[in-house]
Order: C-alpha cells, then structure tokens, then sequence
C-alpha cells in the first residue's frame, strides 16, 4: 500500500445494511429478468417495498452525519427503482396491447428458469398457438400502429414501433434460450416441441423485418453504422434528477447549457483572433485539427500530456496523487470497431487510445486524425486518467466502496469536468490552440446536455443531434455520428451525457463555496471529495459543510448562479 490514505476504513452504522441491499437488489435484477414480464415486475416491487418498510424502521435522528447521509442515499435509491419500474410497467403494458402471444413465451421462459417440471406435449401445443398468434398479430399490429398515426408524429411512430421491433426481438431470444435448454437434453421435448419452436421463431423474425421494414425505414438498423434511440420522456428524466439529487428541471437545464454554450464562443472568438484567423473561429478549429501526430506515434504523445498534467496538479498541490496511482495507469488502443461508437479516448486506469487504423476508409481515418490532434489529446487526457477518472477510481476503490450502488454520472463525470474548468483557470493551456482545444471539448459538453434532453423530450430526432454537434461545436461528420450513436443506444442512463457540465458546475459551485472562501485549500477540498465515493454532490456539500440533515430532506441547492460568478 502506498500513498496517504489507508485502504477503505471509513463506516457508519448503516453499511452492513447497504451492502445486504446491494447483494439482494443484484440478484433479484438477475433472476427477475424476462422482460413483458408483470410478475417479474411485481416481484421487484414487493422487495422495494419490504426494503423501504426496514429503513423507515431506523432512528434517523439518533445517526451520525455519515449515517444519515447513508440513510438519505438509500432511501434515494429505493424511491428511483421504484419510479423506474412504475415507469418500466407502464411501457411494458402499452407494448403488451399489440403482443398477445408475450404471455405464452413468458410462461414458459418462468418455468425453465426455476427448473419447473417440464410437460414437453403441453409445451409444443403452446409454442405451436403461440406461432399462430405471432402471424395473426402482424395485421393487427399495422392496422393498430397506422390508427394511431393520426395522433402521433412521424417521430412518436416511428419510436413506438422501435420499442415493438425490440419486444419482438427479446422475446425471440428467450423463446431460443428456451429451446437451447432443452434440445438434446430432453427427448420428449426435442419430440414434441422441435417442430413448433422452429415456426415460432420464424414467425417471430418474419414480424420483427417486417415492422423494421415498413415503420423504421430501415433494414440495417441494429447495424454499426445506423444511429438509433428510444426516447424515454420528461417522466423518467425528472425521476434521473431526483436520483442524482439536482434540483432543477430538464428545461432548466436546457438554459444552463445554452449560457454556457455561449460563454464559450465568445472566448473561441478571442482564441482565434489571437491565432491571426479573426472571428471566424470555426476557421481557427479547423487550423487545430491539423496539428495531429504521425502513426505511431500518438501512445507517446499521451505518455507525454500525462506525465505534464500530474505534475501540474501535483505541484500546485491541487489534490493528493499516490504513488501507485501516479505510476501504474497502462496504455491501450481502441479497436476500430469501437470507434465507431466512441470516437475519442477512453479512460481509467487503462486509457484507451482513439487513432485511425490502415484499414479504415481514407475518409473515416482522415475525421479520426482531426477529431484527436494534440490540442483536443490535452484536453482529454487529464480527464481520463489524473486528476481525473483514474485518480477517482484508485480512491473510490479504498474509500466508502459500499456506496458504490450509489454512483451518479453528475459526480463521475462532474469530477472530470470540474478539474477541466479549475485547469482553465489556473492557465493549463499555454496557447491560444490549447485553449481552442479545451474550449472544444467545453463547448462539446454543453452541446451533450442540449441534445440529450431535447431528444428525450421528443424535439429532436437522432440526426438533429448529430447536426447539432457538427454545426455548433465543428465535431467531425463521422465523429458526430458515433458520438450521438454512443449516447443514445441504451448503454448509458438517458442523462449521462448531460452530467458531465452539469455534474461539473456542481463541483465548481462547491469549491468557490469553501475554496473560494478560504475555508479550505484546494488539496484538502479535492482529497475530501474524493474519499465520500461517486455519491450526489449535494450530499458531498452536506457533509463537508456539516449540515443538519432531516429525514425528509430533499435536494435544493441552487448552484448554478455561484458556479457561473
């Protein structure tokens, strides 16, 4: 063990419970996982329920500032799993209406799935009503989607009959998991249900093509290079902010991003006229995308931007780096194929190195050289590895690591975004193409929040976004595509890419809060952060504040004013 901090010592007296929680959730959300499933569903509910009832049991007030805030983080949780799966039941009952035959496929699949008995000629004379049902539901479900187009926009269409292609598709591979538990295994089954599986697993992806076909517009759009969404709506976007514990609306926010969005440009402006190209600053960031290294020689330049923010940060004595942290981050190259999903450098304790490969086409290789020169690199690679995602990890990993179910994107990325705008400040970029380099990816953020929200409100559509980044940030075609690809596939919570600025101003707020005021220095304020795990920042302000918490406390704080003075 090196460095200042001992390993996780840190306790209140709710841990054990969290962690029993965090246990049980986990394996309920792996047993009760067939979707369109409404017992499934209610199963979830009841252990919410029962969780809830033992929490309201504890003596809140007699709790440490720890304890409380434990008793604050958890009960958070349990109000937002059980919105989400409010939420979740409802989308699953509208789905329900044009998809009789789910019901068979879920009875079944509930039956495998505790090794229930099985009755394979009972079981072959479902699958075969079951396929029949399948062929019949085509009809009905384009006459019910074509009624429904007279009070839906193209886009609402267009999204509901995503979320039937997708239910299909699910339920198609359950119905094959099935089948594959069984066959071979099983005689009676491989006698009785063989022949009537195979009918309704065509049925299945004959009706899926031929909704992708008629309603989707496209043949190909689970492929790589399609960009793809599902809208989730301004209900389970406020229930993301409850979570996260920012208390202001989605509209709110949408204004935020749009001052921030503008505070940029004014000083992309000043960068530009400074590199001689005048107010044209979109000329003075095609200048930037040039400055690009050789192949082969991007991992040193990485090498080298890194070893220059540690020892930024460490000599100003900004925040604690140990040093196994400082010395045991590792390099890796993005595989082409992920690029294609995320266009620039990942991070941790691997970073991950995003640069054209020689098999990419000559256009996509040209975007991937712009879209990471050395001025974007600079301002990436200190997000990604120190002070950033891997200086959080290393101390999350020895510090609170119960509350890790906890974890909010606003915190995650927040902490990465705020040490750009601290690094802003200090005067990190030496030149005005550094500073077109950080303004770019600052602007990129605010753009994140803008799209993200618009488009989960249903105001616009997955190309709007895409426009959006190239018009207002100059983001490459191809770099645009794979960033809004990314962030709208599913893989991340519906506000991820809106935390990063927002997150970000947070922790901005709360340092001018107690750094700005002397209260703290900057090492003892980043240090204490850190060591309270990827929880709400509003709770990080509680307890660095020493705030009397109640048991009905809900969030309030106002930060963006103090973040933008």
């Amino acid at each position: 063990m090196s460095g200042k901090y001992p390993a996780d010592s840190e306790t209140s007296e709710l841990r054990t419970l969290i962690e029993q929680f965090s246990e049980d959730w986990a394996l309920h959300k792996r047993y009760f996982d067939i979707p369109l499933s409404e017992e499934d569903i209610a199963a979830k509910g009841t252990f919410l329920e029962r969780s809830r009832a033992v929490l309201d049991s504890l003596p809140f007030e007699s709790l440490s500032l720890d304890g409380q805030i434990d008793y604050l983080l958890l009960r958070n949780l349990l109000a937002y799993e059980q919105e989400k799966l409010s939420w979740q039941a409802e989308r699953e009952r509208e789905l329900l209406r044009f998809l009789p035959f789910a019901k068979t496929i879920v009875e079944l699949e509930q039956g495998r799935r505790c090794g229930k008995p099985l009755d394979a000629q009972r079981a072959g004379s479902a699958l075969s009503a079951a396929a029949q049902e399948v062929e019949r539901a085509g009809p009905l479900v384009r006459r019910s989607l074509a009624a429904l187009a007279r009070a839906l926009r193209d886009n609402e269409l267009q999204t509901l009959a995503g979320r039937l292609v997708r239910a299909v598709e699910r339920l198609r591979e359950i119905v094959q998991r099935w089948h594959k538990f069984y066959r071979g295994y099983d005689p009676a089954h491989t006698w009785w249900a063989s022949a009537p599986y195979t009918q309704l697993d065509s049925a299945l992806e004959k009706l899926a093509i031929d909704l992708r076909r008629q309603y989707l517009d496209e043949s190909d759009e689970a492929s790589d290079t399609a960009v793809v969404g599902d809208p989730v709506g301004r209900r389970a976007l406020v229930n993301e902010l409850r979570f996260s514990m920012v208390a202001y609306s989605p509209e709110e926010l949408l204004g935020i991003a749009q001052r921030e969005l503008s505070w940029c440009e004014e000083r992309m402006v000043a960068a530009s006229k400074e590199m001689g190209c005048g107010a044209d600053w979109k000329k003075a960031l095609e200048r930037v995308k040039e400055d690009h290294v050789p192949p082969g020689e991007q991992p040193t330049l990485v090498r080298e931007l890194a070893r220059e923010a540690i020892e930024f940060v460490a000599g100003k004595q900004l925040v604690t780096v140990p040093t196994l942290a400082r010395e045991l981050w590792r390099v890796d190259m993005l595989p082409p194929e992920k690029q294609r999903v995320n266009p620039f450098f990942t991070g941790g304790e691997v970073i991950s190195v995003a640069y054209p490969t020689d098999e990419m086409p000559h256009e996509e290789k040209l975007m991937r050289l712009r879209g990471n020169n050395r001025h974007f690199a600079r301002a990436t690679v200190h997000h990604e590895l120190i002070p950033g995602h891997f200086l959080q990890g290393y101390m999350a990993a020895r510090h609170r690591k119960y509350r890790a179910i906890f974890r909010t994107p606003f915190y995650v990325e927040g902490w990465c975004l705020h040490w750009e705008m601290l690094l802003w400040d200090l005067g990190f970029a030496k030149t005005p193409e550094n500073r077109v380099g950080m303004l770019f990816w600052r602007m990129h953020r605010c753009a994140r929040v803008l799209f993200s929200i618009n488009f989960h409100l249903g105001q616009m559509t997955a190309e709007q976004c895409v426009a959006l980044l190239v018009e207002r940030v100059g983001m490459e075609q191809k770099n645009a595509e794979a960033e809004v690809r990314r962030s709208l596939a599913g893989d991340f919570p519906p506000l991820y890419q809106c935390a990063y600025l927002i997150g970000g101003l947070q922790l901005r707020a709360l340092h001018r809060e107690l750094v700005g005021s002397g209260k703290m220095t900057n090492r003892e304020f980043h240090d204490a952060v850190l060591q309270e795990n990827a929880i709400p920042v509003e709770l990080i302000r509680a307890k660095l504040t020493g705030q009397r918490l109640a048991r009905e406390f809900r969030p309030a704080w106002r930060f963006a004013q103090l973040a933008e003075e």
